[in-house]
């Protein structure tokens, strides 16, 4: 799939998904429903250098809180940074990503 194929079937959270206060930090983003290991939740974050970051945050980026003990994963693909799951996720558990493992997300803080 082309990366405009990507960015047409684009949707802001997988159905999945939903954005309520979070223990973290502020808002957070929360499983609705149970979610394999192995699944990609979405697009994150879009590269574009004409931001300052040199990314446009989607709302699945602008949500999801650090954990030393994540249960998702980033990774960079080409003009995207995805979420990726690292194991079975309960409904009810908060969406989390180690920032420390990424070096995208460490120096655009």
């Amino acid at each position: 799939m082309s990366n405009f194929e990507k960015l047409k079937t684009f949707e802001p959270l997988a159905s999945s998904l939903t954005i309520k206060d979070s223990p973290i930090h502020g808002l957070g983003l929360f499983a609705i429903t149970e979610i394999s290991s192995d699944t990609e939740l979405g697009i994150s974050h879009v590269k574009d250098d004409r931001f300052s970051h040199g990314y446009i945050r989607t709302p699945l980026g602008g949500f999801f809180n650090h954990s030393k003990k994540p249960n998702c994963k980033a990774v960079y693909d080409g003009d995207f940074i995805k979420i990726i799951t690292l194991s079975n996720i309960n409904s009810g558990d908060e969406i989390t990503v180690d920032y420390t493992k990424h070096d995208w997300i460490k120096k655009n803080q």
